[in-house]
């Protein structure tokens, strides 16, 4: 989807909590579902010439995600030389494209979750998440509600106040498509609160690193995402955040919940990695191997409690299945929005 392009959508999907969330190289407990961490790539030691692709713009958090999961690899001596690159485009569909294209390709997967799962549907994407090889999900992530530091918004009681009076006044940025999390959440908050969505005036950016330039410019009045994607923007004071949309609050960052604030809603965004269709038992299993140790790694479980991620690692056949069923729900919810 253009990034600033408003859509103006109805709530219809506002029940459903999916639990869910530049070009360049980096540098250098087991859950169910996760693969044996032996075989012939543990044997030959540190694999070489991995290749992540990222579906959109740099500094989202599809393009954290995957270069901390890079960075981490190689730290922990499991991989070599892991290049993290983007193609931006679309909701993500340029990329999806790419890596359907890349049959066979076993050095090549792409980092992506529940934004490139509604991006194929509403950008009429001729490639889908079902073609690809299902890795391994990674992780889950809160939603954060958050405004520039010169926002008059202190809580997020003062916002819903505001949007209340004039929702189609009150601008949400997000960096997803419709049907995206970024999308999701700002919808469901809308009818939790008891706004109209149709009245909801959402700006969809191709990624948080798009996005990011929007919330400090007061180009929208709050925008809702991952915090982890704007760390170091929350660190400095020139984000704020006004509430967060887990289960419990995010450490090192000073919000309470939606649910302590009264707000009748818990949502959470996933990410995971897909390889190319018909790459090899080999190729999958090389794939699984070094992100099950990355898993178990100190390295990761540190960017874990840095990032405020949860982690909810499965592989393999469990994620196919947990893809299949996502793909179904964003299908059915974007067909009652009639954006499907």
């Amino acid at each position: 989807m253009i990034a600033g392009k408003k859509l103006r959508l109805a709530a219809v999907a506002s029940a459903l909590v999916l639990a869910v969330t530049g070009c360049g190289v980096t540098g250098g407990g087991a859950a169910s579902g996760s693969a044996n961490n032996s075989g012939s790539s543990a044997a030959a030691g540190p694999v070489t010439d991995l290749r992540i692709m990222v579906p959109n713009t740099p500094g989202g958090g599809y393009d954290t995600t995957a270069r901390v999961a890079a960075k981490a690899m190689e730290d922990a001596d499991i991989a070599k030389s892991v290049e993290v690159f983007n193609l931006a485009g679309a909701g993500g569909t340029v990329g999806l494209a790419r890596l359907v294209n890349e049959k066979a390709n076993g050095d090549l997967s792409m980092l992506m979750g529940l934004g490139v799962v509604g991006a194929s549907y509403t950008n009429k994407s001729p490639a889908k998440l079902t073609e690809t090889t299902p890795i391994a999900k990674l992780i889950e992530e809160p939603g954060a509600i958050m405004v520039p530091k010169d926002s008059p918004y202190k809580t997020i009681t003062d916002l819903v106040e505001a949007w209340k009076k004039d929702p189609s006044k009150i601008s949400v940025g997000g960096g997803s498509s419709a049907g995206g999390p970024d999308h999701l959440l700002p919808m469901q908050l809308a009818k939790a609160v008891g706004i109209d969505a149709t009245k909801v005036n959402y700006v969809s950016y191709d990624g948080g690193g798009d996005l990011l330039p929007a919330i400090l410019g007061n180009k929208v009045a709050f925008a809702a995402s991952g915090a982890g994607e704007f760390v170091d923007q929350i660190a400095k004071g020139s984000i704020r955040v006004l509430a967060v949309s887990g289960d419990s609050r995010l450490e090192g960052i000073d919000a309470p919940t939606l649910k302590e604030s009264n707000i009748d809603l818990v949502f959470t965004n996933w990410r995971g990695v897909v390889a190319p269709p018909g790459i090899s038992e080999e190729d999958s299993k090389k794939w699984i191997d070094a992100l099950t140790k990355m898993h178990d790694s100190d390295e990761w479980k540190a960017e874990l409690k840095t990032r405020g991620w949860t982690d909810a690692f499965i592989t393999g056949d469990e994620f196919k299945t947990f893809l299949t069923d996502q793909d179904k729900r964003v299908a059915d919810v974007l067909k009652e929005l009639g954006l499907g």
